[in-house]
């Protein structure tokens, strides 16, 4: 535990698990090397695919459920259902990765499952 939070807290807001000031995205999805901040290094942190499929899931229900009801309850075209769950989609999926996957980095940092090199 750190002295701004947990580290799965720094994650999720895209900060350093260790110190909960350095920025952990160098991009969009990119982890940076090194914190700017302590110096813990990130090139054993790879979470690969790992926020791609709570992602599909949370989404994927969501968008379901809200399209059925909709369905349901107003019958639209099949054109209304592509302009409204397209964009929802892509936008919702584009919020939520950065936030998985810096939640995957804290857990990572929090259980120990990467080796780390102190740095600086």
């Amino acid at each position: 535990m750190t002295l701004t939070g947990s580290p799965l807290s720094a994650g999720l807001r895209g900060r350093c698990p260790r110190c909960g000031e350095g920025r952990l995205f160098e991009s969009y999805l990119k982890i940076i090397e090194r914190c700017d901040t302590c110096g813990l290094g990130f090139g054993g942190h790879d979470v690969g695919d790992g926020p791609v499929v709570p992602a599909i899931m949370v989404l994927g229900g969501i968008i379901v459920g809200l399209a059925l009801w909709v369905e349901l309850s107003f019958q639209p075209s099949l054109w209304v259902h592509a302009a409204l769950w397209t964009p929802l989609t892509i936008g919702g999926t584009l919020a939520i990765l950065p936030l998985l996957k810096g939640l995957s980095v804290g857990l990572q940092f929090k259980f120990r499952s990467t080796e780390e090199d102190g740095g600086a």
